[in-house]
């Protein structure tokens, strides 16, 4: 993606352009995350309002301490599903003691500087793991465009959608045909608007128009569908956890699955954090700097019985593509969804539960995506498609840990070739006004990274040179951090050089290195 001029640093901008684009920024943002929070949550089997709360935390207090100065934090589809399992199994009260454990787990790790370690995390195992997400998101929100409710499993979603279709009068116009014109009208007017916006109107978010059109649809034919519910006070929205569930932590089952929530939800703020640098050519993140205020946040809506966080790509990719220039914009759309709540809760009650479960849809549809799988397979041959593969199958048949364990199990094979040799050696040099680098050895995702400090290091200007020709081998998961490396060196102007004949040049030149 190309970044828009506003993504300059902001030191080079006056600052009254800088807080201009920022407060413009955040606008959108507001408007792309009010129907993600609130679709999310309810999604996640808990009140909207809790979903945004955590917009709230997100922008305000997380969008202050952040070490990734762009990127938009709150509620992610991510961990919809891991969230309503623990709904499901021990009760909305003990969602609150969770994230609390599982943002001090966060907060210890950035203390510890372990957030590069994310960046190591195969790329097949990222998205395996959210096309089997996309596809429970989207198996449970179906029922929901029915007036139904989702099952307790994914696989339960999925079995019942045949009874679901066929149990649809369209003669008549129930509760349950009145939420499917609703939804159906919903996505809709996303994909009509994704797809034919006027380029003026690029930043008006489509699933802002999607929620207009069903909730203006429900009321002008006065359809009896269920609407949102939303307390006349954000305060009365707060849960704080009692001190006997915090007692109940000591069970090992839900220290467990604290972990788990800490290392999704960290896996993916941390890569969004990465997307994110690529679209911009400002300030790179400081990745532990980021998981401490992700903890931080974490720990502060499970006191307040909100809903997870993570830095979350589709509010974060429009808050720089709308211009944003410093963590201000993230800051003021926590601030206006605050505004938003407190001044105008009636109006969210408007809202039909199915519009949002249209959203949802879409939303889920999109994490399906085959793109990716089929460019592992191409580029780097079988074994990173299987793994994206048995992700994707154990997210969907058992749950989310176990399908990110069973893909995290499965990138070990990519070690075994190199047993005998996992040693790389990073060699650095400037010559002039070009950088050279040097890497010799076995280029594995337990190296990087070491390699990923070394290359964000990197000024941007100059020349660099990249020399892999003493690389014995070079897995997928580096391969494609090299990848995104080069195309971000080159989409700032910096010409980044592979010697010819080149180890694993080919492989490289593929992405767009000069």
């Amino acid at each position: 993606m190309t970044a828009p001029a506003a993504s300059s640093p902001a030191a080079k901008t006056g600052f009254s352009a800088t807080i201009s684009r920022d407060f413009i920024a955040s606008i959108v943002v507001f408007l792309v995350a009010m129907p993600l929070c609130m679709g999310i949550a309810v999604a996640s089997g808990v009140p909207a309002e809790r979903g945004l709360i955590t917009g709230i935390i997100g922008g305000v207090i997380v969008g202050a301490l952040a070490g990734s100065p762009l990127q938009v934090s709150g509620p992610a589809a991510g961990l919809a599903v891991i969230v309503f399992e623990i709904v499901a199994k021990h009760g909305l009260s003990m969602l609150g003691p969770i994230l609390v454990v599982a943002g001090l787990v966060q907060l210890i790790a950035g203390a510890f500087k372990l957030g590069q370690w994310f960046r190591a995390i195969s790329p097949a195992v990222v998205h395996g793991m959210l096309a089997g997400i996309g596809v429970l998101i989207v198996a449970g929100q179906f029922h929901v465009l029915f007036g139904d409710s989702p099952k307790a499993h994914g696989l339960q979603n999925l079995a019942a959608i045949p009874g679901a279709l066929a149990g649809v009068q369209f003669a008549t116009l129930t509760q349950v045909e009145a939420a499917l014109a609703v939804g159906v009208v919903t996505i809709g007017s996303i994909l009509l608007w994704e797809k034919f916006r006027p380029k003026a109107l690029k930043l008006v978010p489509g699933a802002l128009l999607g929620v207009i059109a069903g909730t203006v649809l429900a009321i002008a034919l006065n359809l009896d569908v269920q609407k949102i519910v939303v307390p006349e006070s954000i305060a009365a929205a707060i849960a704080i956890p009692g001190v006997a569930d915090f007692a109940k932590m000591a069970n090992p089952m839900l220290l467990v699955t604290a972990v788990a929530v800490a290392f999704i939800a960290s896996a993916e703020t941390l890569l969004s954090a990465a997307a994110v640098d690529r679209m911009h050519d400002g300030e790179r993140t400081k990745y532990n700097k980021e998981l401490g205020a992700q903890g931080i946040g974490n720990m502060l809506c499970g006191f307040v019985g909100a809903l997870p966080m993570t830095g979350v790509i589709v509010r974060s990719s429009a808050n720089v593509q709308a211009g944003a220039m410093t963590r201000m914009s993230a800051i003021l759309h926590g601030v206006w969804i605050l505004a938003f709540v407190a001044l105008l809760p009636w109006l969210l009650r408007m809202v039909p539960s199915a519009a949002l479960a249209g959203v949802l849809v879409v939303t889920g549809w999109k994490l399906v995506s085959l793109d990716h799988v089929r460019h592992l397979f191409a580029r780097y041959g079988l074994l990173p498609a299987m793994i994206w593969g048995a992700t994707f199958v154990m997210v969907v048949a058992t749950d989310l840990l176990t399908g990110v364990l069973v893909g995290m199990a499965l990138t070990l094979l990519e070690l075994v070739p190199n047993l005998k040799k996992m040693r790389l050696n990073i060699a650095q040099q400037d010559v002039g006004d070009e950088k050279e680098i040097r890497l010799e050895g076995a280029a594995t995702f337990v190296q990087l990274p070491k390699i990923a400090k070394v290359l964000d290091a990197v000024p941007n200007n100059g020349r660099v040179k990249l020399d892999t020709r003493g690389l014995t081998s070079l897995d997928h998961t580096v391969a494609e951090a090299l990848s995104d490396w080069m195309k971000g060196k080159a989409r700032v102007g910096v010409h980044v050089e592979l010697p010819s004949p080149c180890a694993f040049g080919d492989r490289l030149r593929a992405a767009g290195a000069h």
